[in-house]
């Protein structure tokens, strides 16, 4: 069986090393290459982290939401439990998702998500797809046709992990882009082969009249001076 966890996480800020800390997590199991129905998604209270309120209007969760909500040290056996040793997919993962998840970990004295388990579809997408703007979730979902109307209104973990399985999923199916340097080469070569580039010139094989050569021989005076 091979099986993939796709996840993603809200946050109360993007820098743990200040105090931010996780509020949502969500997780979506990919099994053979099917999406199947066995997620993961646990609202954290951030125990007295104020939500600004430019954070806020991304995901749209509140302290008084979370007042409720169970607290990290709760959550964290859970989902180490749900991803267990499977490969773990997050987008732009490797610079936030990994290091801010394993942050939290590291505080509870739990184990962290080695690195051999850490897969980022944001540097898979870099070398397989040759063609959109930029790389955002957004924009692959867009670009292979994967609906974002479940995220209209606010960032949600569960939601976003659902649509990044999807992307993986397509991503897994595309083949890797050709190398750039490589496409760089075959077009010059293929420039040189022109025969107004090349060295094999088509040589006019007729006399010069009299009236283009004076013309001509005028051009070249004023070039001159």
């Amino acid at each position: 069986m091979n099986r993939i966890i796709c996840f993603d996480i809200e946050t109360t800020g993007f820098d743990y090393m200040r105090g931010d800390r996780c509020i949502e997590i969500g997780a979506v199991e990919i099994v053979d290459g099917k999406i199947t129905d066995n997620t993961f998604h646990e609202y954290i209270n951030p125990e007295g982290k104020i939500i600004p309120p430019d954070t806020y209007m991304v995901h749209k969760i509140s302290n008084a939401f979370l007042e409720d909500k169970p607290i990290m040290a709760v959550v964290a056996p859970k989902f180490l439990e749900f991803i267990g040793d499977s490969p773990i997919v997050a987008h732009n993962g490797l610079d936030f998702d990994f290091p801010f998840v394993n942050h939290e970990l590291a505080k509870l004295n739990l184990p962290q998500i080695p690195r051999s388990q850490q897969m980022d579809s944001l540097v898979i997408a870099r070398n397989r797809v040759f063609g959109p703007k930029n790389y955002t979730l957004d924009a692959l979902a867009k670009w292979f046709g994967i609906s974002l109307t479940a995220r209209a209104d606010a960032h949600g973990a569960l939601i976003d992990s659902e649509i990044l399985a999807k992307v993986y999923m397509e991503l897994e199916n595309t083949a890797p882009a050709p190398d750039v340097n490589e496409i760089i080469a075959e077009q010059h070569a293929a420039m040189l082969k022109h025969p107004k580039v090349g060295g094999d010139f088509p040589y006019r094989t007729f006399e010069v009249d009299a009236a283009e050569l004076e013309n001509h021989n005028k051009f070249m005076e004023i070039i001159n001076k």
